[in-house]
């Protein structure tokens, strides 16, 4: 977008020009993407864009958004520069101490509710909470005594009980900083325990794109042991912390069936583990049991 004050730049020329330009930088999405900055800039949701695409930028506006697209083009994401990601129909504050909430996740809302459609869980349990956005999702959804979601970060623990607290649902979850299950004595305690754990190989996480890999928290992808180093723990430890027939739902890596399947059975605890395939056919979900 020219910075010369002496054209007329509409909302309309804006977002052609940006579309254009985004594209030729390959960026994805670049109509959606060029729509959520612009209406970002100027404080207005995307359906303003369109009633309003005669309208003139001013000179501070046009300033603000090349400044937020400079952002975008360095490779920051757009929800980092928004400081928002929808999640289960819920919006959720983002920010770089947390990953950004991605809708294959939500395969662990699903699954949580299909298995306690006909039994209420008591006590429900998430590892590596980050945002927020599963156990609030599961808060909304599922009836329950005990909410518990646990992250090493302090950061992330702020982040997630500021989207409790903004959504509606300020004292009905309990959030602490800690590593997994540190923050707890052995004994059965949860009907659910839930994760989205670091599982990114060192080898993948050197080829992924730069929008996650500069900007995403590296300590909530990457594990060692080929990705599977905190998948291995949490699958070791959490018969300690579940009822009998309780269940641990961990999203795992696409390639990681086999491997994550051979460490649940060697567990004499567990029953029926299974993996759950997302949307795009991945496989995404492993399911097991407490016997």
């Amino acid at each position: 977008m020219s910075a010369d004050t002496d054209r007329v730049w509409t909302i309309q020329d804006v977002l052609n020009w940006t579309v254009t330009h985004l594209k030729s930088k390959q960026i994805t999405q670049p109509r959606a993407t060029a729509e959520v900055l612009l209406a970002h800039a100027l404080g207005v949701d995307r359906i303003s864009l369109y009633i309003n695409f005669d309208k003139p930028l001013n000179p501070d506006e046009r300033t603000r958004f090349r400044r937020i697209m400079k952002r975008r083009l360095a490779g920051e994401p757009t929800q980092y520069i928004t400081g928002h990601q929808e999640f289960w129909s819920l919006t959720f504050h983002v920010n770089p101490h947390v990953l950004i909430p991605r809708p294959e996740t939500e395969l662990i809302v699903e699954e949580s509710l299909r298995l306690f459609r006909d039994a209420r869980p008591s006590s429900i349990l998430e590892l590596g909470t980050g945002s927020g956005a599963v156990i609030v999702a599961l808060a909304k959804e599922l009836d329950s005594d005990i909410r518990i979601a646990t992250d090493r970060s302090v950061e992330a623990v702020f982040t997630a009980r500021g989207n409790a607290e903004s959504l509606g649902f300020e004292g009905r979850i309990q959030f602490l900083a800690a590593d997994l299950f540190q923050a707890f004595k052995t004994g059965s305690t949860f009907d659910l325990i839930v994760s989205n754990p670091p599982y990114v190989s060192r080898e993948e996480y050197a080829d992924l794109p730069r929008e996650i890999k500069d900007f995403e928290p590296s300590e909530a992808l990457m594990a060692d042991q080929g990705g599977l180093a905190v998948l291995h723990r949490i699958l070791n430890e959490a018969p300690a912390y579940l009822k009998p027939k309780g269940r641990l739902l961990l999203e795992i890596g696409c390639t990681q069936k086999e491997r994550v399947l051979k460490i649940a059975e060697q567990i004499e605890t567990y029953i029926d583990a299974s993996v759950l395939d997302d949307y795009s056919g991945c496989p995404r979900l492993l399911r097991v049991q407490k016997g």
